[in-house]
């Protein structure tokens, strides 16, 4: 598997290869700031940032191996001199984005392993992270998405980190506009599609709930009846469709091939029965998140699928797993109580569930819930919030709550009696606000749209902690001594 002018020229037919001094080791980065020697620079032009303007800087001052420019930026080279350029890689595209797209999907081309496309309005990256588990127990090396790298940008920078040695891969595929998941689809190429469920969630950019479901089934795009899909089976948009290939459905209707039985929701626990077809085990799991039951079910159904021991399936699922932002229970500094930290991404959806979970738990500290704006819910966002402060009724435990943002304000309108709020604006102000009630040991709670900010809050009052990652260290791909590259294992997952 090399990557030289041969597999550029192949990959990308109209691209011009001004230079073509391959770098020993060739990664690829879209941030100048993060950037490491002999890193490929991709440069992408944003809403606010043009990448073509940290050009010269990352090929003089940072040593980048090379630049992936558009052809009608070539200029930003005429100020770098010719004898450094000389000693790059510079390859000329008619637009980044789709060029990426392109050099992703010829990489993807080079591998006959399983690739596992991941997707749903909820608990994908848990679940990812839950399989990388369950692969790590079965001694399977493999490739993950790293951090949330999804998007039709992450998802091909990932892509491109596959090397020889992989024997599967897992990736995410998010989507916020109509027609993503299709592109997603033709590059990634998916031999697995894992569906967790759909909510509430872009509606801005991809419609109804109805929408939504069409747009996510198109991972199975390009399945043929040698694929398989793992769908939520309790959701009538993905089970009750016509595919053309397998599905598996699991949920807890008994019309599911792996199902969850005799829940039990306890303070700090879930009790479960695992029926896997026909074979039925007890599970715990260490969280009262129900989000949880789903996540272990999609795990079931990979690792049945995968033909993996029964046993190991069920270690992996009763083995806990924080992912940064979702439902992350920590300690707050000096240890004065606990936090949990949901403030990665919301939806209506996520958001009631994560608030039943925070009501239930057992604590000897006052609940104090930080609750922020659900974004992109289109024209549904006043109903959503409204719906939202009617909701605390059901979570009689959560007697205060700070509420931040715009759309949140009709949270507050609609609140039951006996719940004191304040309404604030800024993460920075519900910090503050925050801090009148640090005074004795509490149980706090933060979720809101990614956007909102409140990791600000979390960062500020909580005890640092770590968290597990699929995705390591980076593997590079080396020149040999004909200038062709071939790989270099440093890393195993």
């Amino acid at each position: 598997m090399f990557f030289d002018r041969r597999f550029i020229e192949k990959a990308l037919p109209t691209a011009q290869i001004l230079f073509d001094y391959f770098p020993h080791d060739i990664s690829f980065s879209i941030d100048s700031r993060t950037l490491f020697p002999g890193d490929m620079f991709i440069a992408l032009s944003g809403n606010r940032v043009d990448g073509h303007q940290y050009v010269k800087e990352v090929l003089q001052d940072k040593n980048a191996g090379g630049v992936i420019i558009e052809k009608d930026k070539k200029d930003t080279l005429n100020s770098i001199s010719p004898t450094l350029l000389q000693k790059k890689l510079i390859i000329l595209v008619d637009n980044v984005v789709e060029g990426l797209l392109q050099l992703a999907g010829a990489w993807r081309a080079q591998w006959n392993i399983p690739v596992i496309g991941l997707t749903g309005s909820f608990g994908k990256t848990v679940t990812r992270e839950k399989i990388a588990l369950l692969l790590q127990k079965n001694n399977i090396s493999y490739i993950s998405s790293s951090q949330n790298h999804n998007s039709l940008i992450g998802l091909p920078l990932s892509i491109l980190k596959m090397r020889g040695h992989h024997e599967m891969a897992i990736f995410e595929m998010g989507i916020n506009k109509r027609g993503e998941m299709e592109k997603l689809a033709d590059v990634l190429q998916p031999t697995i599609g894992i569906i967790t469920g759909i909510g509430h969630s872009h509606l801005e950019g991809l419609g109804s709930l109805n929408d939504i479901a069409v747009e996510k089934r198109n991972i199975f795009k390009n399945f043929s009846e040698h694929n398989i899909g793992i769908i939520n089976g309790d959701q009538s948009q993905l089970a009750k469709v016509s595919y053309s290939h397998p599905v598996i459905k699991f949920g807890m209707k008994t019309t599911n091939q792996i199902q969850a039985r005799k829940i039990q929701v306890k303070s700090s626990h879930i009790d479960f029965i695992l029926k896997i077809y026909q074979d039925k085990y007890p599970v715990r799991l260490d969280t009262n998140h129900e989000g949880a039951i789903t996540t272990s079910l999609a795990i079931a159904a990979i690792g049945s699928l995968l033909k993996f021991n029964h046993g190991t399936i069920l270690d992996a699922i009763q083995t806990p797993v924080s992912v940064s932002g979702r439902y992350q229970q920590l300690t707050l500094k000096d240890n004065k109580g606990i936090l949990i930290n949901d403030c990665y991404n919301a939806n209506p959806e996520s958001m009631k569930m994560a608030l039943l979970a925070f009501d239930k738990l057992d604590t000897p500290y006052e609940k104090i819930a930080i609750i922020g704006d659900m974004l992109e819910l289109g024209i549904d966002a006043s109903f959503w919030h409204r719906q939202l402060g009617r909701f605390l009724k059901k979570t009689p435990t959560i007697k205060k709550v700070i509420l931040v943002g715009k759309h949140i304000k009709l949270a507050q309108e609609a609140l039951p009696a006996g719940v004191e709020s304040e309404l604030v604006g800024t993460a920075e102000q519900g910090l503050k606000a925050l801090k009148k009630y640090m005074k004795k040991p509490l149980a706090v709670f933060v979720k809101a749209s990614n956007s909102i900010g409140l990791s600000l809050i979390v960062d500020e009052i909580a005890e640092k902690q770590n968290t597990f990652a699929a995705a390591t260290k980076t593997d590079s791909i080396t020149a040999n001594h004909n200038g062709n590259q071939t790989l270099n294992s440093i890393g195993t997952h």
